[in-house]
């Protein structure tokens, strides 16, 4: 190799030095910037998590803190001071209604079970279950027809309480004097692929007890 090529070969490697120094100043700060967001995404993700964590661990200690009460009315006291939203939210609600329940304020229990169940921001399932548990406690004291109406819009096909709510649709057909219709909603229920073995036993209790026939067969008086 002549010593022109020798040169030229020096000043290149030279020439390409000089431009990677000069890329590394000019972009370098983006590769450094992606490595602290990489890291300090990473560490927002522990601190988000172990924060989640403890805020679930306090909750869960308020809760059973309330719940370790002996007396009703203190249960229902602890567990109305627990200020938390979502689905902790509509749990504590439930317990919180269920400790009115205890205490024989059932006004109290539906109108605590209301709140849950009108709320947009509780998930569908949870108010569900507290509309059927408000119209539940209320058998007594709301018109049958008024009961039956809301309990029909708990049965629609796919509702998670759907059987439960028929079997209290039931119900309000033996308190308006019609027993043919209450056999006639709880034979529904037993055809049902869903029914639990504890709804089973009580729709068949309750069918027999209204003077009908589990076979299906005609109803005595029909």
């Amino acid at each position: 190799m002549s010593n022109n090529e020798s040169f030229i070969n020096e000043v290149t490697e030279e020439v390409r030095r000089d431009q990677l120094f000069m890329y590394l100043r000019r972009y370098g700060w983006i590769a450094v910037a992606s490595v602290l967001i990489l890291v300090g995404g990473a560490a927002y993700n522990e601190y988000r998590k172990a924060s989640e964590e403890a805020t679930a661990q306090a909750l869960g200690d308020a809760v059973f803190a309330a719940l370790d009460n002996d007396d009703a009315q203190a249960r229902v006291a602890a567990l109305a001071e627990i200020d938390v939203t979502g689905p902790a939210g509509a749990v504590a609600a439930l317990l919180e209604a269920a400790a009115l329940q205890e205490t024989g304020d059932l006004e109290g229990a539906a109108a605590r079970l209301d709140t849950i169940a009108t709320d947009p921001e509780v998930a569908p399932i949870y108010r569900d279950l507290a509309s059927l548990k408000s119209l539940m406690l209320q058998a007594d004291t709301m018109e049958p027809d008024a009961r039956r109406a809301a309990l029909e819009a708990l049965a629609v096909p796919g509702a998670p309480f759907r059987l439960l709510a028929m079997e209290q649709i039931a119900f309000t057909h033996v308190a308006a004097g019609d027993n043919a219709a209450a056999i006639e909603t709880l034979r529904a229920v037993l055809e049902d692929a869903e029914v639990t073995r504890g709804l089973r036993d009580r729709a068949q209790s309750l069918i027999v007890a209204l003077g009908g026939n589990l076979d299906g067969s005609a109803d005595p008086g029909q």
